[in-house]
């Protein structure tokens, strides 16, 4: 049976830290919405065998991927493959929703 997800029902914020939403998950990969209050933040670390996909839905965030930072907006996205340092900074006065996906599942 097909699954259908609407975006708009994965938007939950925590006061917190950043707030994971769960769209998708199989034994072979995930889908988050990730929802950042400002000034909250997903800090650098590393997957030894996952794959991630960034693509920020609504504000900017300053992304990390290895060395490089950059500040990606709505529309924008990126990727840390495996072993590359990565993180989330939501540095504005606004909220930020980031869609993500990660393969293989680190469960």
């Amino acid at each position: 049976m097909m699954k259908v997800v609407t975006l708009a029902d994965f938007h939950q914020f925590s006061n917190e830290k950043m707030k994971k939403n769960n769209l998708f998950q199989t034994e072979r990969f995930f889908c988050d919405v990730y929802c950042f209050e400002p000034g909250q933040e997903q800090k650098g670390h590393v997957h030894g065998h996952q794959d991630k996909v960034y693509i920020v839905l609504e504000g900017q965030g300053t992304f990390q991927v290895g060395a490089d930072r950059r500040v990606l907006e709505a529309g924008q996205g990126t990727m840390a493959s495996a072993g590359d340092e990565h993180g989330v900074l939501n540095h504005t006065a606004h909220r930020l929703k980031v869609l993500v996906f990660v393969a293989p599942n680190p469960a």
